[in-house]
């Protein structure tokens, strides 16, 4: 049987810059230290809780001020950085990133650390679309570039296994400003490197700076992420919902918006190829799925089996071994197999990963869990080809609107991950409650333990555990034949902008 690869012409040799390679360096390390710092956070804030006494508002807009400035800023800063400099944008965004990990020593109050970790987002919005925009252009020839990719989501699958564990160890020995101080002397290389390495990158063509599309698509992605945050919270409220149909609303006037401008601020246009949504819908279905399952096993193993902070981390290792092994690798498979069949295939993998959680004997070991995050790993690493269509997909002028869709889709599969998937397991969890269980015990387990409802709270726990593993599966077994059907047959990343 003859492959569709076979009779495809030989592409002329693009010519690379020399630095490409040590370019890359800086930027996969600079998202490996923003990747950490998210991770970080989660581990500094019950000491950073106990220290500063925020209310429970403040201590929601603590955690939720990053997301929010980070995806309403995504979209503008990336076409700012088509016209202004990609690595202009990125140097600022490094700057940004020390100096308000810095001005944590002067925060001595809940609103300052709000307004820190605000400007954290508005820096990571300035660094996450600029590396890839930087990499689409550091290397125009696909099968480098698909190799770029996948080092690069090994670095994302490295700092987000790593980065529980660096904080625990931090906070052994530190408070919880550690967790930020962490950041400014790696910042201080990463501006020196990216200076010295990477070249300056525009767009031939960049989109419209259009203040109403500025307006519009960071009043609907700000709207859409705090509506999905807060119908996981509180659930299906006036206020929810209302905030989820003004994002809906802005996005759509902003979309439309778009369609009718030759030079668009987002070339939404891309979505008209296949290809291309296909890669979008991978990293948002995957991105779904991992941090429901992150979030809800660091509770299992914390609360349950009363692991330390650190102990946690280093039991969540597994999925980032099957990332790093799998992501440099997974181009090269693409390209004897197919792309399709990866990206399908490391969906699916995934999937039955998940399902393990499922079918494993009740109550769960520690083992069955380590086999399934080792194949959700090893599933992820199928985003390597992801990144590569979809970057690939975009013409060079278009690699700012490209960047800024991969990583609005990671953002808001994150949030969905929580709110949907997330609010299902604690769902199950209060329905295995007694009817006698508290407030308290039916907000979560670590409010049960130490009360009269805390074995049935255990058991509920498990069960609702094993229910994420049915609903995570299922969903990204029918997200990889949603993927299969959309990705051309003959698609090959050697060719895929062609």
């Amino acid at each position: 049987m003859t492959t569709p690869h076979t009779t495809r012409p030989t592409l002329p040799r693009v010519e690379s810059d020399p630095r490409r390679w040590a370019g890359l360096a800086v930027l996969t390390a600079s998202l490996l230290v923003i990747v950490m710092d998210m991770t970080i956070l989660n581990v500094a804030l019950p000491d950073l809780t106990a220290d500063l006494q925020p209310s429970a508002v403040s201590q929601l807009w603590i955690v939720d001020a990053y997301a929010l400035a980070l995806a309403g800023l995504l979209v503008p800063l990336a076409a700012v950085g088509d016209r202004w400099g990609r690595r202009r944008m990125l140097l600022t965004g490094f700057t940004l990133f020390g100096v308000a990990s810095l001005l944590v020593l002067l925060a001595d109050s809940p609103g300052d650390v709000i307004a820190v970790r605000a400007l954290l987002g508005v820096g990571g919005a300035m660094i996450m679309p600029s590396t890839l925009s930087l990499i689409r252009t550091l290397f125009p020839d696909p099968r480098e570039r698909a190799l770029a990719l996948g080092v690069w989501g090994a670095m994302a699958a490295v700092g987000g296994a790593i980065g529980p564990i660096v904080g625990g160890a931090l906070l052994e020995v530190f408070n919880w400003h550690a967790a930020f101080l962490f950041n400014v002397p790696v910042m201080v290389v990463a501006i020196i490197a990216a200076v010295l390495l990477l070249p300056e990158s525009r767009s031939d063509r960049p989109g419209r700076l259009d203040p109403a599309g500025v307006v519009l698509s960071s009043g609907g992605m700000v709207s859409l992420v705090y509506g999905i945050k807060h119908l996981a919270k509180d659930g299906l409220t006036a206020d929810s919902l209302l905030t989820l149909a003004m994002g809906a609303l802005l996005l759509t006037v902003f979309v439309r918006r778009c369609l009718r401008e030759d030079d668009p601020m987002l070339e939404v246009r891309l979505f008209g190829r296949p290809q291309f949504t296909a890669g979008v819908l991978a990293a948002l279905c995957t991105s779904i799925a991992m941090v429901a399952l992150l979030l809800v096993a660091s509770q299992w193993l914390q609360l349950v089996h009363r692991w330390s902070p650190l102990e946690t981390g280093a039991a969540l290792l597994p999925m980032a071994v099957g990332g790093i092994i799998g992501s440099p690798l997974a181009p090269g498979v693409a390209e004897r197999i197919g792309a399709r069949t990866v990206l399908a295939g490391g969906l699916a993998i995934a999937g039955l990963g998940l399902l393990l959680l499922f079918v494993a004997p009740s109550p769960l070991t520690y083992p069955f869990l380590a086999v399934a995050l080792t194949l959700v790993g090893i599933g992820t690493a199928s985003l390597a080809v992801a990144s590569a269509v979809i970057m690939g997909a975009a013409p060079s002028d278009k690699a700012g609107s490209a960047a800024a869709i991969e990583e609005s889709s990671y953002e808001i599969g994150g949030v969905l991950g929580i709110a949907v998937l997330g609010s299902l397991a604690a769902w199950v969890y209060r329905d295995g409650l007694p009817g006698g269980a508290d407030d308290a015990a039916r907000e979560s387990l670590a409010g049960a333990l130490g009360t009269p409802v805390a074995e049935q709270a255990l058991r509920s726990f498990e069960h609702s555990f094993a229910v994420l593993g049915l609903a995570s599966g299922l969903f990204l077994l029918a997200a990889a034949a949603l993927v299969w059907w959309l990705t051309p047959a003959d698609l090959d990343l050697a060719d895929v902008e062609h």
